[in-house]
């Protein structure tokens, strides 16, 4: 769940979709298509994905003749400025795996979740995942795949460095992470670059008090405790307790030297194991833990939801071919081994059941309830992602933490 694009031109997807007003109610159109041909562009979240979705395409179209599905993988790197492209050249895909929908929503380019996917599809949805997928009271959103966060932590290089268990409280993550570094490793491997630095933000954020929004849905990005919180990466970032350069760093490097052993402490989500670790060292002797917290008190959880947006196309000439494959892979056991498969939680309730024996996945399904999500629901949201993946991390290499939030604010309250 996780991922995404750098500059002005992840900034500029807001700006993208409004400035295609004379597309409204038809994104795109389909050169003559006879409505049974549609395209999927899914993102690659590891080497797994594009077989699932291969093997998953083939049967679809032995079941169903003469539908045919071109699958068209993004990485998560590329995706933004691959969907600014999509809706500017109105060559938006079928559908289309994303994380954030209430944009098109409101720029009438997508249908409505009752649109294209049955009833049973629809009853099937967790509560809580149905509420993250509305716009304006209207679900359009189609739940994919969703995460927790926690805290992963190298068990051995705990050990060595005299570390008795995992940190509560920031002092504690800095004075382990001091620890772990006079050993020769990487106290705290901190992910800010272009990727997902929301999410790593915002997992530290919450545990202080800060976050995006305050209850009214009013943008708070430059609130105190926010600014706090930058301070305090920052602060790890200068004493060396990080990798080098934070600001360019994606999750899959801070995971790949978690499992070879470098990196004492670095959040994750149970994607994780399958898609990091297992790959370089199954042997790895780790461990999970809640996110702590800038007092100790509270540890809150982000959540992160993936969805599925279909497009409305040729004045809904394509609905049928999409809505025959969206209830096809919503199938209990075609989206239970995408879960097994990738190492993500449900957000249904016929494939929960596949993941609850699994003592690992239970961390997370237990920690998912309670968690905290970013307002996806917001049309502003991506305007907002794609400025805090091109700058948040500027703060801890040098810049005034209390500056960059100010630009993300002034961003969020101009596109919303």
């Amino acid at each position: 769940m996780k991922r995404h694009l750098m500059g002005a031109i992840a900034v500029g997807l807001t700006m993208a979709l409004g400035a295609s007003g004379c597309g409204k109610g038809s994104s795109s159109d389909d050169g003559g298509s006879d409505g049974k041909n549609i395209t999927f562009v899914a993102a690659t979240y590891d080497a797994n994905t594009k077989p699932y979705w291969d093997g998953l395409i083939k049967d679809f179209e032995a079941k169903n003749s003469g539908y045919k599905v071109r699958l068209e993988m993004v990485d998560w790197t590329q995706m933004d400025a691959k969907v600014k492209t999509y809706v500017q050249t109105k060559q938006v895909p079928d559908i289309l795996n994303y994380n954030a929908f209430s944009d098109f929503a409101r720029d009438g380019l997508i249908y409505k979740a009752s649109e294209v996917v049955s009833p049973a599809v629809l009853s099937d949805f967790t509560p809580t995942f149905i509420e993250q997928a509305k716009y304006k009271g209207e679900q359009y959103g189609l739940p994919f795949i969703s995460s927790a966060r926690l805290l992963f932590y190298n068990k051995d290089l705990f050990s060595k460095a005299g570390i008795a268990e995992a940190p509560k409280t920031w002092a504690e993550v800095k004075t382990a992470a001091e620890k772990i570094k006079k050993g020769g490793k990487i106290g705290y491997g901190l992910p800010l670059g272009p990727e997902e630095a929301q999410a790593e933000f915002y997992s530290w954020a919450m545990n202080n008090g800060g976050g995006w929004v305050d209850a009214s849905g009013k943008w708070t990005i430059n609130q105190q405790p926010n600014i706090d919180t930058l301070a305090f990466l920052k602060d790890l970032t200068k004493s060396g307790l990080t990798q080098p350069n934070p600001e360019t760093t994606d999750r899959k490097t801070v995971f790949n030297q978690f499992a070879q052993g470098r990196i004492g402490m670095a959040i994750g989500g149970p994607f994780t194991k399958a898609g990091f670790i297992d790959p370089v060292n199954k042997s790895l002797n780790f461990g999970v833990a809640p996110l702590p917290s800038k007092s100790g008190s509270e540890h809150n959880t982000l959540g992160v939801m993936d969805v599925l947006a279909a497009f409305k196309k040729n004045d809904g000439k394509n609905k049928e071919a999409v809505t025959k494959f969206l209830d096809f892979f919503y199938q209990r056991e075609n989206t239970a081994k995408f879960l097994t498969k990738e190492g993500f939680l449900p957000v249904t309730k016929s494939a929960g059941d596949a993941l609850s024996s699994d003592p690992y996945m239970k961390l997370f399904v237990d920690a998912l309830p309670t968690s905290k999500f970013a307002p996806t629901g917001n049309p502003a949201w991506s305007a907002v992602a794609g400025a805090v993946k091109q700058s948040l991390g500027t703060s801890v290499a040098g810049s005034d933490p209390k500056k960059v939030l100010d630009k993300i604010q002034q961003t969020a309250e101009k596109s919303g």
